[in-house]
């Protein structure tokens, strides 16, 4: 498992009402605070300064079509225009566990990236695609113009 190691910056939250917001820096929104979205925003912070993905490159919540079903995928990050990071996030107390990793082979099969991560904001697990079998990776790649 590959620890992920959080920049200073954080995220930034807001209350409104009795609800917790926090911003997306991808789509520029407030989003509801859930525990998933705690994860995703902060990963995508590690992508961003940490990993040095540019923001234009990086998709959140797209929705995928997979057989007759409509599903969202959490992160893509695009490369020369290609998928090639997609990102399963998951809720800091879910273990990364087979299943997770299923939910994010079927969305690869339409997405087709090279690399696969899944994370619950403590952990990473990542793999590359060569061919028909998923390669386990020791740390996450880093963008390279």
């Amino acid at each position: 498992m590959i620890t992920i190691a959080y920049p200073t910056q954080k995220p930034k939250l807001k209350e409104i009402g009795s609800s917790t917001y926090i911003f997306c820096i991808v789509r520029k929104k407030w989003v509801v605070l859930t525990p998933e979205e705690w994860v995703r925003q902060n990963f995508l912070l590690y992508l961003t300064i940490v990993l040095k993905y540019p923001l234009p490159l990086i998709a959140v919540e797209k929705q995928v079509l997979f057989t007759t079903l409509k599903k969202r995928f959490d992160i893509v990050v695009y490369h020369n225009a290609i998928p090639y990071l997609i990102i399963e996030c998951k809720e800091m107390n879910v273990p990364l566990a087979e299943n997770t990793l299923l939910q994010v082979l079927h969305y690869n099969a339409t997405i087709q990236a090279a690399i696969l991560i899944i994370t619950n904001g403590h952990f990473c697990k990542a793999y590359k695609k060569n061919n028909t079998t998923l390669i386990e990776l020791s740390t996450l790649p880093a963008f390279e113009g």
